[in-house]
């Protein structure tokens, strides 16, 4: 829910499938809407300064102690800083752990005949090409409202989402950050219900 203290400096829509990025200014805030509901988004995040001090996995799940994101999650780098944190979230519980879906994975998970179907990796490539980011600068992602629960023997499992239409999450940038995001094409497991939908992603300040 955007506050109406805040002004709208970018609201757009990605289309099922699409890659999207922009710069969030410290202090912005960025809300990503589900509008259809059931719709996993990959994310990169990098300093705009710095696009070699990223967003890092291990470095958020250790500072948290818990491998799942939620208000209050601060998306750190591999040296601590502090990118973006969540500051509000309507779903409760998002991905650190299961990565991107590509075209090499969806060929090892389901089979040859699914190598032709574009997916995150592709996504990020090309949204990365515009601002210098090649295969090289591509990490361990977060998976928003992806439902990835981990069993006792260390197991995990993709299943239905969490989320429903129009439920969001909003995270403020603690310092100026590139977000990359793909959303995500996959119709091979419940993590988009099969059928991949638009998100809204909007930056207030």
């Amino acid at each position: 829910m955007i506050a109406a203290s805040r002004t709208v400096v970018l609201d757009e829509t990605v289309p099922a499938r699409g890659p999207w990025s922009a710069v969030v200014r410290a202090g912005e805030q960025l809300e990503i809407i589900d509008l259809h509901g059931n719709q996993a988004v990959d994310c990169l995040l990098y300093s705009a300064a710095d696009h070699t001090d990223r967003y890092s996995a291990q470095a958020t799940v250790t500072a948290q102690r818990n491998i799942f994101l939620t208000t209050g999650s601060v998306l750190r780098t591999e040296i601590g800083t502090a990118l973006m944190t969540v500051v509000d979230d309507q779903v409760g519980n998002h991905d650190t752990v299961a990565g991107a879906c590509s075209q090499e994975s969806n060929t090892l998970r389901y089979g040859h005949h699914t190598r032709h179907q574009h997916a995150c990796v592709e996504n990020f490539l090309a949204e990365g090409l515009k601002w210098g980011l090649g295969k090289r600068d591509l990490v361990s992602n977060i998976n928003w409202f992806m439902n990835v629960p981990v069993e006792a023997d260390g197991t995990l499992g993709i299943v239905d989402g969490l989320s429903a239409p129009g439920k969001s999450l909003t995270l403020r940038a603690e310092i100026d950050t590139l977000v990359l995001v793909s959303n995500c094409p996959q119709i091979n497991n419940p993590c988009n219900g099969f059928d991949p939908t638009p998100v809204r992603m909007v930056v207030t300040r």
